[in-house]
């Protein structure tokens, strides 16, 4: 056989391969968590495009839901405004929300919107503010126990999901910014993880997918050792166990996985960014990459022939 017949045996291997995993999400909503290397080097953001609306055209209903701390940083720091953290959290004045709301939704939104639509009309841009889609509370950092405000934080209280189920049952791609509204017309700041996994209990998807700069949760994380093996599935018992050890860096991920199994949806994902077509791996192929979390039933399990 020529080597052009292999490789085109290669993909239709890889194609069959697809299958089963085509059948099992048509129709399926797909909570996607955009952020990190994937969403600021420009190879991988054209991919990760490519890779969102592929899954719109097997039949997947994708949900972008983004951050954008690099940019937020760049912009804060052309303007001179300072910023610092708390507890891992963005000290978030009204000077400093008013960048923040710039670069997230005029800014980063669009470039996603624009990405995608290079591909066709899917992509349409939102806000959490838009159709009341995120309602959110003044968060509070806590250090040494005591309460410490950071201003224009917000933890998410409410999704109202109606306007993203409107826009998928229109064959259209969302593509929401991780800002929320108070009751009393404030504006927040809002983890885009946290931010993702609500929208997937309110969704009911079938999966969350957070986008990170890693290859998922380590078994036993150490920065100084190259051979670090990373946990391919893990129940949510087993997961809220690990959280209190976890870097603050993989928390709020971590969190969002578990938040969102708890809350119903079937199975949730922490994957490297990094990686080209990360999504399409995960999704299309046996193997899989990153770390998967499932509830703690086996419902899943016995639907697919999945186990942890």
């Amino acid at each position: 056989m020529s080597s052009r017949a292999n490789g085109a045996m290669d993909k239709a291997h890889t194609l069959i391969e697809a299958l089963p995993w085509l059948a099992r999400f048509h129709g399926a909503t797909v909570v996607i968590k955009y952020g990190g290397n994937a969403m600021t080097e420009e190879h991988l953001r054209a991919k990760f495009a490519d890779d969102v609306v592929f899954l719109r055209y097997a039949g997947l209903k994708p949900v972008i839901v983004h951050g954008g701390g690099p940019q937020i940083q760049a912009q804060l720091d052309l303007q001179g405004i300072d910023s610092h953290f708390v507890s891992g959290l963005r000290v978030t004045t009204p000077e400093a929300m008013q960048v923040v709301r710039m670069v997230l939704v005029g800014q980063v939104n669009r470039d996603v919107v624009g990405l995608i639509n290079r591909h066709g009309p899917f992509a349409v841009g939102m806000s959490g503010e838009d159709a009341h889609l995120f309602t959110a509370e003044r968060k509070y950092a806590v250090v040494d126990g005591v309460k410490i405000d950071i201003g224009q934080v917000g933890e998410i209280v409410n999704v109202e999901a109606g306007a993203v189920q409107a826009l998928l049952d229109d064959g259209r791609i969302p593509v929401v910014s991780s800002i929320a509204r108070g009751a009393d017309g404030e504006i927040y700041n809002v983890n885009a993880d946290t931010a993702a996994a609500a929208l997937a209990v309110a969704l009911r998807a079938s999966k969350l997918i957070v986008l990170t700069d890693v290859e998922g949760l380590y078994a036993d994380w150490r920065p100084d050792d190259p051979g670090l093996e990373v946990i391919s599935r893990i129940r949510a018992s087993e997961l809220a166990g690990l959280l209190p050890g976890l870097s603050s860096g993989m928390v709020p991920k971590m969190e969002a996985c578990l938040t969102a199994v708890e809350g119903g949806v079937p199975q949730a994902h922490v994957l490297d960014g990094r990686a080209p077509h990360a999504l399409l791996l995960e999704i299309f192929t046996d193997e899989g990459i990153g770390t998967m979390v499932l509830p703690d039933t086996d419902d899943f399990a016995k639907e697919t022939g999945v186990a942890p």
